[in-house]
């Protein structure tokens, strides 16, 4: 194959978007870009392409892992190569007749200068938090009359301003002289992005750490910027506009679909910029005190902790967690299990813990075939049922393959909004059914009419809910307010509220007095009960409820139901659907079948009676004896708050140490 360099033929697909002519001076112009990280090397790329002739580019870094997520050039051939290196020899392989100026160190006062020699155009691709070296550059084009456009990446968006001799400089504009370098970078970012679009999405805020000088990055991002900025070279380079000049720039978020033309006369001198640099110092500086979205620690090392340290993601009622670890050996170590029977109104007979220690068992037993390893259980005799002990060993399994549903573990979640209607299909029942095995079946509830008749049966389980102060106090000890994540509660935020649902939620939650007041008075329970009940019950592809081939009462059963469990759990994980549990219906009918008080609230006790009765005629007379869970499945977004676990070393416990038992 003739490998020989042609360049009107390279670049001949650009005609038609541009000329003949447009193409030759594209060939002679020459663009400097300081910086080849995250966006300077895709500029460099995509410019190459674009058939610019002639470059200027500078960095003084190697490539890293760290930047395997989003930088052109980084990959394992190229690790710890100098970057200038990396990207002038991969701009060559497009185009051998580049002319290329390389500064492999950082620009300052000793060669700025010759950097922006017979410069056309200057692209920035520093480092976002270079602030005194993109000062100086601007300030330098400026001066010397050179055109000069800044992408961002920000989420997975992409923000420009160009700075046109004649018109606002990058000074006028951003107003950094004599701020401290906090105060710098945030004017940075508010004025590269006014409007913040990235900000809704951002799911973990603890990963912006401005002290640090670390940010998150996504690829998208870049390559939008590559895209954006090509674009307005190509206008510049050949006098085609218009070009948006600062004070007016425009930033695109492709993840919210949203195009904003952004215009600030004075720049952050705006009055209305200036209110939001004032939003923006409260919300980035500083350390936010709610832990991490995913709340990993470093990977343990051996693989009896990194076993606990994916058993620890398993579900528990209100996220209380009724377990701790006792190690002995790297194949043994025991379960000190617990309930919530004394306090909480929903751990009838302590079922619902058992059911979480079930799935904190089959958690376990699929973690460990990640390391090669077989997990064996026994439930220790003479101990109290409100605190079981069960001893794990852990065995070689030679040839075992992974359990398919290791890697969702963490991705399982609860989500409480409204999801799609659009049904299972026949293949995800399937899969949904086959993962609790042969002693469970499920029982499904959708269409039109079971789903309302679901919906209905839920909203009244809701009032019984939010009328009695028994539930009060449960509600009062387990939410976290004002919390996208929580570690030992369910945040505020994951409930399922709208804000002003939330407020109002927040308030009546200070007493009981302020409860009853509202609901006597107010309909108090109207607007939680439609938001959290009746509408999610209405928008879901399917109600489910697990249900046992034999009777479930002991406390066996209920670990075995929550293996089950686990397992469905974390199939519909696998395929893509969201879960919400819906155990109300089933434990206060519970409470009715076994003849025992719940509550001092008469009304609310008959309420149980006869929702008993609903339950049945909904689920069958039979059902409710082997019923071990239920819950709702369907298509949407994943949860943007969720609850998150304690750390692994908070867990464990020291052989004969009971003081920090759950």
């Amino acid at each position: 194959m003739d490998k020989k360099f042609a360049y009107h033929e390279a670049f001949s697909r650009n005609l038609g978007w541009v000329t003949e002519t447009e193409q030759e001076i594209l060939k002679n112009k020459r663009v400097a870009i300081a910086g080849l990280g995250g966006v300077g090397g895709s500029h460099l790329l995509t410019h190459v392409r674009l058939g610019i002739g002639k470059f200027s580019i500078a960095d003084p870094d190697i490539f890293e892992l760290a930047n395997f997520n989003r930088q052109a050039g980084a990959s394992l051939s190229h690790i710890d190569q100098p970057k200038v290196d990396v990207l002038a020899a991969m701009a060559r392989d497009i185009n051998p007749d580049l002319e290329l100026a390389k500064y492999p160190q950082e620009i300052d006062s000793t060669n700025l200068d010759r950097f922006l020699e017979a410069v056309d155009l200057y692209i920035d691709g520093l480092d976002f938090f270079a602030v005194e070296a993109r000062r100086a550059v601007f300030a330098a084009c400026a001066d010397k009359g050179i055109p000069a456009i800044t992408a961002a990446p920000l989420g997975m968006g992409v923000a420009l301003l160009n700075f046109i001799p004649g018109k606002m400089t990058f000074e006028e504009y951003f107003r950094l002289d004599g701020q401290t370098t906090d105060e710098q970078l945030l004017r940075f970012l508010l004025g590269l992005s006014p409007s913040m679009l990235q900000m809704p999405y951002l799911v973990d805020r603890t990963r912006v750490d401005l002290e640090a000088q670390k940010g998150p990055s996504t690829p998208m991002a870049c390559d939008l910027c590559a895209g954006m900025a090509a674009t307005h070279s190509l206008k510049v380079l050949l006098g085609r506009g218009p070009v948006p000049a600062a004070p007016r720039g425009v930033h695109f978020d492709a993840y919210r679909n949203r195009l904003n033309h952004t215009w600030r006369p004075w720049g952050n001198a705006n009055p209305i910029q200036r209110l939001g640099l004032s939003i923006a110092r409260k919300r980035l500086s500083g350390k936010p005190s709610h832990p991490v979205a995913d709340g990993t620690e470093p990977t343990p090392g051996s693989p009896l902790q990194r076993i606990l340290d994916l058993a620890r993601w398993s579900p528990s009622g209100d996220n209380t967690q009724p377990w701790r670890f006792e190690i002995h050996s790297e194949s043994r170590f025991i379960i000190h299990a617990s309930d919530t029977r004394d306090w909480c109104l929903y751990d009838l007979d302590g079922r619902a813990s058992q059911i979480a220690v079930g799935t904190l068992l089959e958690t376990i037993g699929i973690a460990a075939t990640g390391e090669g390893l077989r997990a064996r259980f026994t439930r220790l005799p003479d101990v109290p049922e409100t605190q079981p002990l069960i001893e794990v060993m852990l065995e070689p399994a030679p040839g075992g393959e992974h359990d398919p549903l290791l890697p969702f573990i963490r991705a399982r979640v609860t989500q409480r909004r409204p999801l799609s209607t659009r049904p299972l299909s026949p293949a995800q029942k399937a899969a949904l059914e086959q993962s609790v095995g042969e002693h469970y079946r499920v029982l499904w509830l959708e269409g039109r009419e079971q789903r309302w008749r679901m919906a209905k049966l839920m909203f009244k389980n809701a009032h019984i809910r939010l009328t009695i102060p028994e539930a009060y106090a449960v509600h009062k000890r387990i939410i976290q307010w004002d919390s996208q994540f929580s570690a030992d509660r369910i945040p505020d935020q994951a409930v399922g509220l709208d804000p002003v649902a939330l407020k109002l939620m927040k308030w009546a939650m200070k007493s009981w007095e302020r409860v009853a007041l509202l609901n006597k008075y107010f309909a108090g329970t109207l607007m939680p009960r439609i938001q959290l009940d009746l509408i999610p019950a209405l928008r879901c592809a399917a109600h489910f409820i697990l249900v046992s081939r034999q009777p479930v009462e002991h406390i066996d059963d209920y670990l075995d139901g929550g293996r089950a469990t686990q397992r469905f759990w974390l199939t519909a994980t696998k395929l893509g659907l969201q879960f919400q549990p819906e155990l109300t219906p089933l434990i206060f009918s519970r409470y009715v079948a076994e003849s025992k008080t719940f509550t001092g609230e008469q009304a609310a006790q008959r309420n149980a009676v006869h929702l008993k009765h609903q339950f049945e005629k909904l689920a069958g007379a039979d059902t409710l004896g082997g019923a071990v869970f239920m819950g709702r499945v369907g298509f949407g977004n994943a949860p943007a708050a969720r609850s998150l676990r304690h750390e692994l070393k908070e867990l464990i416990l020291e052989p004969g140490d009971e003081s920090r038992q759950c």
